[in-house]
């Protein structure tokens, strides 16, 4: 919790999972995909991302907070099934947006699940992803084809016209916070060119 704004719960991951499924299905026949995750939270995203990607993949986590490292690997280990452990992953305790714009090797994708999304709540420094220049530098993280994938608890038309501005095909996917019920979610799935 964040005063009266609930940031994360082990009982709602749907929209969570759904973040990493929507775009990894599409990367099934891609030799070495290699995946940035931003936000490790619960870790569902990395959960569901992994069954989905080959041997050869590479999952890269950017988690901001030292502390939720910590708890993933102690009170919460449980949770994490064992996940942190997969050889394909790498967790970096860093900013997301300093990985992506210091990438030196193109991603497949971008998984972002960063504040609350475009309507940020918890740092103001999260903003810079969702801006104009935040999202180009997405874009040229990206391989040709790679997608950005980015949760939201809520829609926002003014955050798909800015992803289309820059050059993005932009698909919205409405999905439930848990199987069929549950508040709904919002998940871009924007495709470099």
């Amino acid at each position: 919790m964040l005063g009266s704004n609930e940031l994360m719960n082990s009982r709602l991951s749907g929209s969570e999972e759904a973040l990493a499924s929507l775009p990894c299905q599409r990367l099934t026949d891609r030799t070495g995909a290699r995946i940035l995750i931003g936000g490790l939270g619960m870790g569902f995203t990395l959960r569901a991302a992994l069954p989905l990607l080959a041997a050869d993949a590479e999952i890269i986590v950017a988690e901001l907070v030292p502390a939720v490292v910590q708890w993933a690997r102690g009170p919460m280990a449980g949770i994490f099934d064992g996940s942190l452990d997969d050889p394909r992953v790498t967790i970096a305790t860093a900013d997301v947006a300093d990985l992506i714009s210091q990438n030196s090797e193109p991603y497949d994708a971008i998984l972002l699940d960063v504040d609350n999304g475009p309507d940020g709540i918890t740092h103001a420094s999260n903003d810079r992803l969702y801006t104009a220049a935040g999202l180009k530098a997405a874009q040229r993280a990206l391989r040709p084809g790679g997608i950005l994938a980015v949760w939201s608890s809520a829609p926002d038309a003014k955050f798909t016209r800015r992803l289309v501005n820059v050059g993005f095909a932009v698909e919205e996917a409405p999905v439930r916070a848990r199987g069929k019920r549950g508040a709904h979610h919002m998940i871009w799935l924007a495709t470099r060119g």
